[in-house]
């Protein structure tokens, strides 16, 4: 059983990289230098994929794909402390994995490293907000016993693909993509150098949505 819940959080966490820097490569290659529209093509095939993603494997997984959401299930008891660093493992290598899938995808070098400066008090503020408000959807949206993993699937896509747009930092909200974009030198990269203070920013902002889902939504729970 466990077996399988791993294999669903990285091949989850594999796919969600591939269509992450994938389509990023594809909207900067047909946007003509226009980042606005590269940007749009990369959110809406973030959000779309993610749909797809969740209901694919939440009923094996949970569907995390995302460190910080597995690190709140543990504090919630819905996943197993014991099990937590194996699902972070598993998703730490399917999102390397979803890169190197993308840059063989469009004949890139499959071992790069990002020079894309993404720093600064207004990057971290975002990254915090980005993952606050994904935790916050998260224990919203599946907090009452009739919701279905569709509807969680819906909230969660459309809010990454609002979210690339109204955060500075195009929202990474994961300690998982964070680390796997610095491998790319492309559309969607970050420089290792910039990794700390995004998933310190990330860690923060998912604790602080745990604490407020809990005030806001125990009632209902």
């Amino acid at each position: 059983m466990m077996g399988r819940r791993l294999m669903a959080e990285a091949l989850g966490t594999a796919f969600l990289l591939a269509i992450v820097v994938g389509s990023g490569i594809m909207g900067e290659q047909l946007a003509g230098g226009n980042n606005g529209i590269a940007l749009l093509a990369n959110s809406l095939a973030t959000g779309a994929g993610l749909f797809v993603l969740i209901v694919l494997f939440g009923p094996v997984s949970g569907a995390h794909f995302n460190p910080a959401v597995s690190l709140v299930a543990a504090l919630r008891g819905e996943l197993s402390r014991a099990h937590l660093m194996f699902y972070i493992a598993a998703q730490l290598g399917g999102a390397v994995i979803g890169v190197w899938i993308a840059h063989a995808m469009f004949g890139l070098d499959l071992l790069q490293a990002s020079v894309r400066t993404r720093t600064g008090t207004a990057q971290w503020s975002a990254e915090f907000v980005a993952t606050f408000g994904l935790i916050l959807t998260i224990v919203g949206a599946g907090r009452a016993k009739e919701s279905s993993l569709t509807l969680v699937a819906a909230m969660v896509g459309l809010y990454i693909t609002a979210a690339y747009w109204f955060t500075a930092s195009t929202s990474f909200a994961n300690p998982a993509v964070t680390i796997a974009r610095a491998l790319t030198n492309t559309f969607s990269g970050i420089r290792p150098v910039d990794i700390p203070g995004f998933i310190a920013a990330q860690c923060a902002g998912a604790l602080a949505g745990a604490l407020a889902a809990k005030a806001i939504f125990q009632k209902s729970a």
